[in-house]
């Protein structure tokens, strides 16, 4: 998944699939909660590599499943969009991810984040120096 689209929640906290994106999210995927340099977003799913997520889970030690990576699970939501490509968030997952109603979906090689667009204007501004960018070129092996 690439690519980056502005976004709008409804008033019943719906967001519309951007249409490039649905081929690759297929008909049902998961939103749960998610991190990116330490920053608060929503981190999104297909339902093959939420599968995944579920087996490595069941693979860990009681002690592992205990902590923060529970609420992952516990604070998921299935998302089937409707016949016009929108699909709900949870108010919990909003609020965790400050997001209000102005919103940055991106596409994140596998998978896709939803930012509040603030926040993501934030985490650009910050992230896009030179040096920053030339570290994660070395780091994907361009």
């Amino acid at each position: 998944m690439i690519g980056k689209y502005p976004a709008k929640l409804d008033d019943k906290n719906r967001l519309i699939v951007p249409s490039k994106l649905r081929g690759e999210l297929g008909e049902v995927f998961f939103v749960t909660l998610g991190l990116n340099c330490g920053r608060k977003c929503l981190t999104v799913y297909t339902a093959q590599d939420w599968e995944k997520l579920q087996e490595n889970f069941g693979n860990l030690s009681i002690a592992q499943r205990s902590g923060a990576a529970s609420l992952i699970f516990s604070n998921a939501t299935e998302c089937a969009p409707d016949k016009q490509s929108r699909f709900m968030l949870t108010q919990y997952l909003l609020d965790f991810a400050g997001i209000d109603r102005e919103v940055v979906i991106v596409g994140r090689a596998g998978q896709a984040e939803i930012w509040d667009a603030q926040s993501y204007a934030a985490y650009e501004l910050e992230n896009l120096t030179p040096e920053k960018l030339l570290a994660s070129l070395e780091a994907i092996g361009l």
